[in-house]
């Protein structure tokens, strides 16, 4: 009976030094992202400019989001300018996906061009911007240049590719397209490689050609990989800041014409700029009005994409 109390006080111990070393992820969980969250939640409710006592005012903070217009034109913006880059980031990454799992061009170095086309996903966005602010510069920017140097485009009708209302959003789309087709093509590989190479083996006995066995075999068999990365897409293009931020000079407005203001840009004006005229309960709201349409919006696609095939 002694032995039994002295194996339950054992094993009591090692629970509970366990339970220490798990203690700093907890806090630092508990402090940097459930308090944050919740603190965002409760000031929705408020009349609060980052100083002072919140007033409560109920839902009129929500019903604000729901009137006011500029909210709707950057919500607009945000999803032109995710959809052009989805569209163009997963056709890339799918074509390379094809070329490379194609088992009769055997392509080689995948290891290489994996980390080339991952590579400008990890530099950060501040270089990125400034990088493609200088090589699309309407005045000395080398693509301009370059263009016109071939006769492309005639010397003195530059394009404004930043400054242009009708072009500057799908240059955003495809400079993010650059950055992030690295990260869907490596997942989307990552699913093929998962897949048995009997299925192509027997596709090829079969005679199928590389589209329907692409078509049959691979895509059917990617859903859930599909899935997964078209919703981390959507819910990191909705929450896009950085670069349509530090692209322009104009900061949160999103010039020109507020082509370029992004829904999380549009919540940055209201939480952080302005001083004392900052309305930080009202951020809040817009916040969480996005976090309920990224919410919809993923739960729809995941149901539209996870229906099984009649």
């Amino acid at each position: 009976m002694d032995n039994i109390k002295t194996v339950k006080r054992r094993k009591k111990d090692y629970n509970r030094t366990g339970y220490f070393f798990v203690l700093p992820f907890v806090i630092v969980f508990l402090v940097f992202n459930v308090y944050p969250v919740l603190r965002t939640l409760y000031l929705s409710f408020m009349n609060y400019k980052g100083f002072g006592e919140p007033q409560f005012i109920g839902i009129k903070n929500y019903a604000r989001v729901l009137q006011d217009k500029f909210f709707w034109r950057a919500l607009w913006n945000t999803i032109k300018i995710w959809g052009v880059n989805i569209v163009l980031q997963l056709g890339l990454a799918f074509l390379l996906t094809i070329v490379f799992s194609d088992i009769k061009y055997k392509m080689k170095g995948l290891g290489f061009f994996r980390t080339v086309f991952y590579l400008p996903n990890i530099i950060a966005a501040t270089s990125v911007a400034f990088l493609f602010k200088t090589l699309l510069d309407w005045k000395y920017g080398s693509v301009n240049n370059l263009l016109m140097s071939f006769g492309i485009i005639a010397k003195g009708a530059q394009i404004n590719w930043l400054g242009d209302p009708n072009i500057a959003p799908y240059v955003v789309s495809v400079v993010n397209t650059w950055m992030w087709f690295g990260n869907s093509f490596i997942v989307l590989m990552a699913g093929v490689q998962g897949i048995s190479k009997d299925y192509y083996e027997a596709a090829a006995i079969d005679g199928a050609n590389r589209w329907k066995t692409f078509g049959k075999i691979t895509l059917p068999l990617l859903r859930p990989i599909m899935i997964y990365v078209s919703i981390t897409s959507l819910i990191g293009g909705l929450q896009m800041f950085d670069i349509p931020y530090l692209i322009n000079d104009k900061g949160s407005a999103g010039n020109p014409s507020g082509c370029l203001q992004t829904v999380v840009m549009y919540l940055y004006k209201f939480g952080f700029e302005g001083g004392t005229k900052k309305q930080v309960g009202y951020a809040s709201a817009i916040a969480y009005s996005l976090f309920l349409i990224v919410l919809v919006v993923s739960v729809i696609q995941f149901r539209v994409m996870n229906k099984k095939e009649d």
